[in-house]
């Protein structure tokens, strides 16, 4: 088991890691809307949120050597599932080539405020 870890992404602000890879996989942990910079979350529109959650995903991937292209499985959390069309269309220019399974679910709240949070499995095989 290997750590993933890059200062590209928001460091974890919790006991756990930004990535874990293991087997040929890496598991990367639910990424909310938080610029690596500055550990703030981002402000804006529900666009600007998952725009910047896919941006710590593509550096926490790149820092275990794969890519987008990579993912095999995608969990997104939502607040409000009345974004699922907006977060579609986010998510579709992110998953152009591969298009990998997904669950889709609503929750009551996310860590620091957040909109989304989304969280994958690539594999590097």
């Amino acid at each position: 088991m290997k750590t993933v870890s890059t200062d590209q992404a928001p460091r974890a602000i919790g006991p756990y890691s930004q990535g874990i890879e293991v087997n040929g996989f890496v598991y990367v942990s639910g990424q909310i809307p938080l610029d690596p910079t500055t550990g703030e979350l981002v402000n804006g529109d529900i666009r600007k949120q998952v725009t910047r959650v896919f941006e710590n995903i593509r550096a926490i991937l790149k820092a275990s050597g794969c890519d987008l292209k990579n993912v095999v499985k995608a969990t997104v959390f939502v607040t409000d599932l009345s974004n699922f069309a907006i977060i579609n269309e986010i998510y579709s220019q992110y998953f152009q080539e591969n298009k990998p399974a997904r669950s889709f679910v609503q929750v009551s709240a996310l860590p620091k405020g957040a909109q989304v949070e989304i969280e994958v499995i690539a594999f590097k095989g």
